[in-house]
């Protein structure tokens, strides 16, 4: 069965980390770009990051250029995003997708349309994990 799972959520104070992961299942990581999205209460689904390979490249949102991190443990399956200096607005559930895109592409359609034009190239998603930051 093929499953993506989310998790490291949680309850966090303002200027605090965490640490989330997205884990797959009955597929491997190496065909596919894995991106990482966010919805909050009553706003639409925005991209937050991608990473093309385990090696990069890697992309993020403006609203999170220098506290969240992307990265990839290809032995693991997993992918991870890194959350520092959190804020009340990065209040959201995030998710993780397999994005079947070529490096080549991924790159055009992020320059063109940003991370959030990714949600129609995802292949498989996850359920979700609540981050919720207190001020």
């Amino acid at each position: 069965e093929v499953q993506l799972v989310e998790s490291g959520g949680g309850l966090v104070q303002a200027g605090g980390s965490l640490r989330l992961s997205c884990a797959a299942s009955g597929f491997t990581f190496d065909d596919y770009a894995v991106g990482w999205f966010r919805q909050a209460p009553g706003k639409e689904r925005e991209g937050v990051s991608c990473i093309g390979s385990s090696v990069g490249p890697a992309y993020y949102a403006d609203s999170v250029k220098g506290r969240f991190t992307i990265s990839s443990d290809n032995a693991a399956n997993t992918v991870y995003l890194q959350m520092n200096s959190l804020k009340p607005e990065d209040t959201a559930v995030y998710s993780c997708a397999a994005i079947s895109l070529d490096l080549p592409s991924l790159n055009r359609l992020i320059l063109d349309y940003g991370l959030g034009g990714l949600t129609h190239y995802s292949a498989y998603w996850g359920q979700g994990t609540q981050v919720t930051v207190s001020s």
